[in-house]
């Protein structure tokens, strides 16, 4: 800085001049990457030079500049000060003394900055990085910016080796990305904390290749941490090209957030980088259109260099590799049964059995010691009584001890006949696959005082179950099970878990806990090896945990949005535009959803409340939506369409304006985030949303109900019951005739009962009629369907059924497919009515069969009336030891059935 002092004293001019240099850095100023902050040019001593510490030739050569400037600026002082000098010993002897102070004082101002630099280049990038982890308060991972996305890809690097070879100092990744893109003069500035440690940024500089259009540019970045954790950073680069025209109104913000990815088998780790984008316009222009496309174009072409480079530093890591990952990381997974040595040692090393073979050695001791009594009091010869409390007491604890032994051995050999689950069953059909690994689990609760349960962990997604092997007597189980559910045309929104305690096919099993996996809050990356915590009253007691290993895949490709529009556009008939990347990434952002949902439509309407509210509905594959915002105050919601349990159109009303207005009710419990935004919730606990004013409601209202209809009932459930109903059919000329050896079971009668109407009457309820139909939703059957009854000969006919549990039924919902074979008795007075039933979907389902005889015939006329019989018969196709205990719980399923039924059907059959 040149200084100038004029003093005008008794008619002559005295001039004092001094250099003085308030930053030594300043022709090396802008040594940044992308950004000139404006302060950079507004107050120079606040900016910063020189990369970090570990450039030390460089800082000594900048140490030497400034006393070579030092130097020429004494010199230059003298010179000047002899050439200004006049005969006048007081002025000289002021100006040199003014130029001494000056330079003193510009001494200690370079020392200070030159000690505040040295600090702070003596802070290497690892120690910041950790700083910053160490002061992170687990903020969330900022969201793409709405621009766009130009990398998303994912490498094989660790996330924090990543940000390392992008952002640290000491990395030469934008020196060679600058000699790619021809950029030369770069500066990169080393990284400062401002703000009291809040803020950590550097500066970079360079000089813009000149393009066609445009000459060479200086351009300026700011680049900005905004999160590190440790595994996840998030970086955000602010660039400036004042020179270009309109260069002042405008920046260009690009982050790039990195995040971990799946885990490979062989121990390396993968990191996600994703780069998006926004124009920030400082003042408006009406050029802001032209300026938007011209920097898309420049950015996409200069981050296509970017991820070149990067991919030739780093490798990428490929979703072939992925893949193959995955099978090497369940392939390691055998689900080795256990032997019944350790069965056994499991069920009989306890307190319980040493005591009782204990008590039981001690008293054959004492019997084979001691001498015969004699017989006494109420005795007699075979009955040996108590003759003290003291024995009666002993007597009443070994037959307890006895009765709990035994409950031991029962249970142990029900645990060696229990086998099988659906581990091991592949996928069928392309789409997305969804596979989830069942590892083990951890402080599974019990519903007994043992403090053991037999747990079975059951999936549900798409209405598509998987169930896993049954493991007893253990709270601490390892299953390594595989499950794989057939593809989907559509991405899945939920994979519903639950653990029960098994006791029977028919029995309520406990629910251990329970855990809700949404594939649109979560990432699917990081569910590839995850604890779920479980839910419900003794899973949060205990702390239960289950490992499981879930991947969803892609068999498709990347036309998945285009496919799905081809499909609705039929459901609908009208043309579905395909939405733009930008307008796809703000929806995504709008509701936090993943990368693979993509918006299908969206319509201008109000929501109904207290109030109308206008606003915007979102539909997606997964989703429907809504955003307004009002006077600043903003409501948003989403639920599922799996969620949403009927959809109803009321008449346009006064309230209304004149609009049809769009009911959605959803199921009970579902929907809980979205409670601000329903308008009534019923008795029943459903909440209700209204919907109206569309601008086109017929065009809205097909679209809803396409895409609910889409995802109520998939394709594959469509092909499903078109393969049950042929399987019925071909069902009865399969099993005509045979009925599979009946004759060859033990039949008992189980049931019987006389009823006050004719034996012609109650066979109403295996006519398929309206009765029929409500005897069975009367029972908790689901699903009921029959074929008609089709003749073999002149007096036999036969008919197919089908039909599912109810939960409250069986906790497994399993089905049940059965063949009926209907023929008069002999004397013509009655009905007799076989059926063989099968079980699916139920432990040791294919283990029986059950066969059932009705026999219903008419009492002699003065009695007015029928009388039932019914016969039960299982029939074993393999071999198991625990026949009784499953026998006994059908046993009693079917009791109470026959009695719904018979009576049921007697008081809507009876005469009135």
């Amino acid at each position: 800085m040149l200084a100038l002092f004029f003093l005008f004293l008794a008619g002559e001019i005295r001039l004092s001049i001094y250099f003085s240099q308030n930053n030594a850095s300043m022709e090396s100023n802008g040594s940044g990457d992308l950004l000139l902050h404006p302060r950079m040019t507004e107050s120079p001593t606040r900016s910063s030079t020189g990369p970090s510490n570990s450039s030390s030739p460089v800082r000594e050569e900048i140490t030497s500049a400034k006393d070579e400037k030092s130097s020429t600026q004494k010199t230059i002082t003298g010179r000047i000060a002899q050439i200004f000098s006049k005969s006048s010993d007081m002025s000289s002897t002021a100006s040199r003394r003014s130029i001494d102070l000056d330079q003193s004082e510009s001494s200690k101002v370079e020392v200070s900055e030159m000690k505040a630099e040295d600090q702070s280049s003596n802070e290497t990038f690892e120690e910041a990085m950790r700083k910053l982890q160490s002061a992170d308060q687990g903020s969330e991972i900022p969201s793409n910016l709405p621009a766009g996305v130009f990398i998303d890809q994912q490498y094989v690097i660790a996330p924090e080796d990543l940000n390392e070879l992008l952002f640290s100092s000491d990395s030469n990744f934008l020196k060679s990305l600058a000699e790619v893109q021809g950029n030369t003069e770069l500066e990169i500035g080393p990284w400062k904390f401002e703000n009291d440690g809040e803020i950590f940024k550097r500066l970079v500089t360079y000089l813009k290749a000149p393009s066609k259009l445009i000459k060479a540019v200086k351009a300026y970045e700011e680049h900005t941490y905004l999160k590190a954790d440790g595994k996840n950073f998030a970086v955000l680069v602010s660039v400036s090209t004042p020179d270009v025209m309109y260069g002042s109104t405008f920046r260009v913000e690009v982050l790039y957030v990195i995040t971990p990815g799946p885990e490979f088998p062989t121990g390396e780790q993968c990191a996600r980088l994703v780069v998006s984008w926004r124009m920030n316009f400082l003042q408006s222009t009406m050029m802001k259109g032209m300026i938007e496309n011209g920097a898309r174009q420049g950015m996409k072409d200069s981050f296509d260099q970017y991820a070149t480079l990067l991919s030739q530093t780093v490798k990428t890591a490929d979703v072939k590799d992925l893949s193959s990952n995955k099978e090497q990381a369940l392939a390691s997974l055998h689900a080795e049964p256990e032997s019944d040595w350790r069965l056994a040692v499991r069920y009989f090393a306890n307190f319980t059995v040493f005591t009782t073979v204990f008590m039981g050695l001690y008293v054959i001791v004492h019997i084979w010691l001691a001498a015969p009594s004699t017989i006494q009091g109420l005795e007699f010869g075979g009955l040996d009584l108590p003759d003290s409390i003291g024995e009666f007491v002993v007597c009443a604890i070994l037959v307890l001890q006895g009765e709990r032994m035994l409950g031991i051995i029962s249970r142990f050999i029900k645990a060696r006949a229990q086998k099988g689950s659906d581990h091991g069953i592949k996928a069928q059909g392309d789409g997305w696959l969804l596979t989830v690994a069942l590892i083990e689990g951890s402080s599974l609760a019990s519903v007994d005082s043992s403090g053991l349960s037999d747990p079975y962990v059951v999936f549900t997604c798409n209405g598509k179950t998987r169930t896993s092997s049954i493991k007893f007597q253990k709270s601490n189980p390892t299953w390594n099970e595989i499950f794989e559910f057939d593809a989907m045309d559509d991405p899945p929104s939920v994979l519903d878990v639950v653990v029960y305690d098994f006791d029977g096919p028919f029995d309520e099993a406990a629910s251990l806990g329970h855990a809700e996996i949404n594939f649109l809050k979560a990432n699917i990356a990081d569910l590839a090896d995850i604890w779920v915590p479980l839910e419900g009253k003794l899973a949060l007691a205990c702390q239960s945990k289950l490992h499981l290993r879930i991947f969803l895949d892609n068999t498709r490709g990347g036309n998945v949005a285009k496919d799905y529009l081809s499909r609705m556009e039929k459901e609908v008939g009208k043309k579905i535009n395909l939405r733009s990347p930008q307008t796809n990434s703000a929806f995504q952002k709008l509701f936090g959803l993943p990368p693979e949902e993509f918006l299908i439509n969206d319509f201008t309407c109000h929501l109904k409340r207290k109030m109308p509210l206008q606003g915007r509905l979102f539909l997606s594959a997964r989703i429907i939506g809504f955003h307004a915002n009002l006077f600043g105050n903003k409501t948003k919601f989403f639920f599922l369409w799996e969620d949403i349990e009927e959809i109803q159109v009321i008449p346009p009303t006064f309230s209304s304006m004149g609009s049809p207005i769009i009911v959605i009710t959803l199921r009970k419990g579902r929907g809980v985030d979205a409670r601000h935004g329903a308008k009534t919730q019923d008795e029943q606990g459903r909440l209700k949303f209204h919907f109206q004013s569309f601008v086109s409601f017929n065009v809205a209202h097909r679209t809803i109900m396409a895409l609910w209809k889409a995802r109520s009932l998939s394709p594959e459930q469509k092909v499903e019951f078109v393969e049950e109903q042929s399987d019925s059919k071909s069902l009865i000329s399969e099993e005509s005739g045979s009925f599979l050896g009946l004759d060859d079971v033990s039949m008992s009668e189980i049931y019987s009962c006389s009823l006050s109407i004719p034996a012609s009457y109650l066979m109403e309820i295996f006519s398929g009629g309206e009765l029929d139909r409500r005897v069975m939703e009367k029972l908790g059957y689901l699903n009921y369907s029959y074929t008609p009854w089709v003749s073999e000969n002149h007096d036999i006919s036969e008919r197919a059924v089908y039909y599912k549990f109810e939960k409250r039924i069986s906790s497994y919902k399993g089905e049940v497919t059965s063949t009926q074979q209907r023929s008069p008795l002999a004397d013509g007075k009655g009905w007799l009515v076989e059926e063989l039933m099968n079980l699916h979907g139920v432990p040791l389902g294919d283990y029986f069969n059950i066969h059932l005889r009705y026999q219903i015939e008419d009492l002699p006329p003065k009695a007015k009336g029928c009388r039932v019989q019914v016969l039960f018969g299982m029939e074993w196709l393999k071999s198991s030891k625990n026949q009784k205990r499953l026998t006994k719980n059908i046993l009693e399923n079917l009791l109470e059935r026959f009695k719904v039924t018979f009576s049921l059907a007697e008081k809507e059959l009876l005469p009135k």
